[in-house]
C-alpha cells in the first residue's frame, strides 16, 4: 500500500515536497510514479522514477520545476515541487509502476497500487 502526504495551500511560487510511504518488500523493484488530478481534468503523468533511481521521466509542464526522488531504504518516494503554479493545484498521487510494463510509459493502467492522494493547493 502507498500513502502520499505533504500537500497543502501555498502560493505561487513557493516549494512544497511530497512524500509516498510504501508497506511491502518488494517497493525497490518497482519504477514508481507520481500523477495527478485537477479539478474537472483526467489525471495525468506528472514524475517517474527507476527502481534505482538512476534515470527519471517528467511531464513536459512539470520539467525543470518538479524532482522525483526515492529511498529504498525508507520505501518511500519524494516530489519535490519548486516554482509552483496555480496551474499545479491538484490531487497528487504515487503509484507503482507494474512489472513487466516499460520504461517511460505514462498510462495510467500500468500503474497499479494507487496510494491516497494528497492535495496541493496554489493560489494566485
Amino acid at each position: 500500500q502507498l500513502q502520499a502526504c505533504g500537500g497543502g495551500l501555498v502560493q505561487a511560487g513557493d516549494s512544497l515536497r511530497l512524500s509516498c510511504a510504501a508497506s511491502g518488500r518488494t517497493f525497490s523493484i518497482h519504477f514508481m510514479g507520481w500523477f495527478r488530478q485537477a479539478p474537472g481534468k483526467e489525471r495525468e503523468f506528472a514524475a517517474a522514477i527507476t527502481w534505482s533511481g538512476s534515470s527519471t521521466s517528467y511531464a513536459d509542464s512539470v520539467k525543470g520545476r518538479f524532482f522525483i526522488s526515492r529511498d529504498n531504504g525508507k520505501n518511500t518516494v519524494y516530489l519535490q515541487m519548486n516554482s509552483l503554479k496555480p496551474e499545479d493545484t491538484a490531487v497528487y498521487y504515487c503509484a507503482s509502476q507494474r512489472l513487466g510494463t516499460y520504461w517511460g510509459t505514462r498510462s495510467l493502467t500500468d500503474f497499479g497500487s494507487w496510494g491516497q492522494g494528497t492535495v496541493v493547493t496554489v493560489s494566485s
